[in-house]
């Protein structure tokens, strides 16, 4: 028998929890609940799960620090991380993909499209893992430990990141455009902005290079080994 799905659920207000709680356990999640950032990275190392929907504001760690914290934690590397928030400027959508966030769920939730996205996110999920080594120029891949070796150092990357780095190393010297990236990485049902892949773009440029990464104005990246 295949195993639940695992979805830890993080929010202060208990309402929100409760709802989260009902609406997932009816479509057969396994979940999980925490209150605050602090708590949400204990449940996490003692359960692993598969997706943590978490809000940004709550007492004690908030969000964006408890993503962090999950995000340099071994064993949970595979761990899809989803913001939920009433909160949905841009600044703050990119303060979450660079704590190393996978997602946003909007507030007000809607049960059905939370539930859809959910799927879609794990889907993904499932469809990345890949038991492969691949050698690129300076950098070595190692698909399944989410790893990237550079000059003899192990960099673990944020699940995004590596799926990005993946997308574009797949074709050394191919511009990927942005709509592709978008639509390959974060699928047509999650709404992100441009600014989301130049962010990510940035980070991989600060921990494997410039020279790997290159922009084409209007259109997109491609990467060069």
């Amino acid at each position: 028998m295949q195993a639940k799905p695992k979805i830890l659920c993080v929010d202060d207000e208990r309402d929100i929890l409760d709802l989260l709680l009902f609406n997932l356990e009816k479509e057969d999640f396994e979940v999980y609940t925490a209150s605050n950032g602090k708590e949400a990275v204990e449940v996490a190392k003692k359960t692993t799960p598969d997706l943590i929907i978490m809000d940004v504001m709550m007492p004690e760690m908030d969000g964006m620090e408890a993503c962090r914290v999950i995000r340099e934690t071994p064993g949970l590397k595979n761990t899809l991380i989803t913001f939920l928030t009433a909160r949905n400027e841009d600044y703050s959508q990119i303060a979450g993909f660079e704590a190393g966030a996978d997602d946003y769920i909007a507030k007000p939730i809607r049960p059905r499209l939370l539930i859809s996205k959910i799927r879609a996110m794990l889907r993904r999920n499932t469809a990345s893992e890949v038991t492969e080594q691949v050698s690129l120029g300076p950098i070595q891949i190692d698909k399944e430990k989410y790893l990237v070796i550079k000059d003899g150092e192990s960099i673990q990357l944020p699940k995004k990141e590596f799926e990005l780095l993946l997308l574009l190393s797949s074709a050394p010297g191919r511009v990927f455009t942005r709509e592709n990236i978008l639509n390959t990485i974060w699928g047509n049902d999650v709404i992100v902005g441009d600014r989301t892949i130049d962010v990510h773009i940035r980070k991989l440029r600060e921990k494997l290079g410039d020279d790997l990464f290159k922009t084409i104005k209007g259109v997109g990246y491609k990467f060069e080994a």
